[in-house]
């Protein structure tokens, strides 16, 4: 018995593996061809970077909704979400201090906490559909278009009612337009390149084999690293008799928030704390309109009790207290991130020491 889960465990950490570092060699590579085949970093910025370090939650949560593993899928976003705050931003706070400014908290803050709020009244009926699905996807369109379509002199002042203006006046329909608009032009423009320009473009090639053998490899190692992680996810809840939300919540979201991790811890070290904070807000914005949006669109997500009664309005606490302490002299310190930290860890005592999962 121990043999087996030990192997399990194994491949289960060898999935996880497969997952994080995949999906970070994948958006590399995929950043890199695009570059090097002159793709608009607007496209790039649109495809890649606007997914960023949510990917290991989106194919993860993929896998589980084809095994209409709701469960996992749920877990998996609630519990990055909080992870994401109450472990990631507590031990980067924790770190060191980090300075926070007023567009964090005015625009993507009450965004966030937007996308929570809206999370936990379609969870109401303890369930995901189709058509709230893709509500989810078209925000998370029209939030990054609202980013994309944003001048840089103004960025500062935009808030949060102007993206509810620009999502109900379908504004963002407009800045697809002007983009292609000059996506166009750029097209025109590069058909009169001189011979330099020619010879920049094919030395820009240079390399390209290695990074399409990079990313077919990467696609395969995210792929198979999901699916092994979903398979002893749902293994593990099996053998322990445990709900697969709480799986999800524990195992799944910790291990697929591991880039958001690395990237904030990094940021505070250096003293970026703005990026630090800024990836997790733009972490839990994803993971909600675009992770749930797209796996409730596969399969319609059925949702257990506890989670509308108890992780859904704590994942709620956590990021309002987050705004919170972002607008406390517009910094985040030690203190409050080891509020956050303790915060987590009551958390999940909490959750594995109670019956309120089952």
């Amino acid at each position: 018995m121990y043999q087996e889960i030990l192997l399990n465990i194994l491949i289960f950490a060898a999935g996880l593996a497969l997952l994080v570092k995949g999906s970070d060699f994948f958006v590399k590579s995929a950043a890199s061809i695009a570059r090097k085949l002159r793709v608009s970093e607007f496209v790039i910025g649109l495809t890649l970077v606007a997914v960023g370090t949510s990917i290991p939650e989106l194919v993860s949560s993929i896998i589980a909704s084809l095994k209409q593993q709701s469960g996992i899928i749920i877990g998996n976003v609630v519990g990055s979400n909080i992870a994401n705050i109450g472990l990631i931003v507590g031990i980067a706070a924790a770190i060191h201090i980090i300075r926070t400014r007023q567009e964090m908290l005015k625009r993507d803050g009450y965004i966030m906490l937007f996308a929570a709020l809206l999370f936990f009244v379609f969870s109401i009926n303890r369930t995901i559909s189709r058509t709230e699905a893709v509500i989810f996807i078209f925000l998370y369109f029209a939030y990054v278009m609202f980013l994309v379509g944003t001048k840089p002199k103004l960025r500062g002042k935009y808030n949060f009612k102007d993206f509810i203006r620009h999502f109900f006046g379908f504004k963002y329909l407009i800045t697809v337009k002007n983009k292609i608009a000059n996506e166009l032009n750029k097209v025109k423009t590069n058909k009169q390149m001189t011979t330099e320009e020619r010879k920049s473009k094919q030395t820009s090639k240079a390399g390209f084999v290695k990074d399409l053998a990079i990313l077919i490899i990467s696609g395969f190692a995210v792929v198979f690293g999901a699916e092994f992680l979903v398979e002893k996810a749902i293994f593990f809840a099996n053998f322990f008799n445990i709900p697969k939300t709480l799986i999800g919540i524990s195992l799944v979201a910790v291990g697929t928030s591991l880039p958001e991790l690395s990237v904030s811890i990094s940021a505070a070290r250096k003293g970026y704390g703005d990026i630090a904070v800024g990836n997790i807000i733009g972490s839990n914005i994803a993971n909600i309109f675009l992770v749930l949006g797209v796996s409730a669109l596969i399969f319609p997500l059925s949702i257990i009790k506890s989670t509308v009664l108890f992780t859904t309005p704590f994942m709620l606490f956590v990021s309002l207290l987050l705004l919170i302490f972002i607008k406390s002299q517009w910094e985040i310190r030690r203190l409050e991130g080891i509020i956050f930290i303790t915060l987590y860890s009551l958390f999940m005592i909490f959750l594995f020491f109670s019956n309120i999962a089952l």
